[in-house]
């Protein structure tokens, strides 16, 4: 009866750690909605999809450039319609995902191919962006961005 008993157990453990393997808690399942969510900005930049971009950012959304300076939502996807914001290419770096519930933030870094009205914006970048989850669907509430140190 013991012989049973300890095959029961044993096979229990397995399935267990094995059930388990296949699951991803629901923290990393929002970090790489979050991330894939990057990803997609940055499609939508390369391709000058302002639509796709605007689906992106919360209505409220908020950037702060290296300057200081803020753009919203609609001024940034004027600037994609109209041409003057253009990304030709872009690498990721290191990203940093925190989720504390519903919010996300995300901290990364790229080297880019990128202008802004005409003024040559290439290099390297670091930046932060803040995510709320509204529904299913993870939207940027706030931005930040700078030059990284060289």
């Amino acid at each position: 009866m013991t012989k049973i008993a300890c095959v029961f157990v044993l096979a229990s453990a397995c399935l267990g750690a094995a059930y388990g393997q296949d699951k991803k808690s629901a923290y990393t399942v929002a970090a790489d909605a979050v991330k894939q969510a990057e990803h997609d900005w940055v499609d939508a930049g390369k391709a000058g999809d302002a639509d796709k971009l605007g689906a992106l950012l919360a209505d409220d959304w908020v950037g702060l450039g290296p300057d200081g300076s803020s753009r919203t939502k609609k001024e940034a996807l004027a600037d994609v319609k109209s041409g003057a914001q253009k990304l030709e290419s872009f690498e990721f770096g290191p990203m940093h995902v925190k989720v504390l519930g519903n919010v996300a933030i995300v901290q990364g870094s790229d080297t880019e191919k990128s202008s802004m009205k005409g003024k040559d914006t290439s290099g390297k970048w670091v930046w932060m962006d803040v995510f709320v989850k509204t529904g299913d669907k993870w939207v940027a509430v706030r931005s930040q961005s700078a030059m990284a140190p060289k």
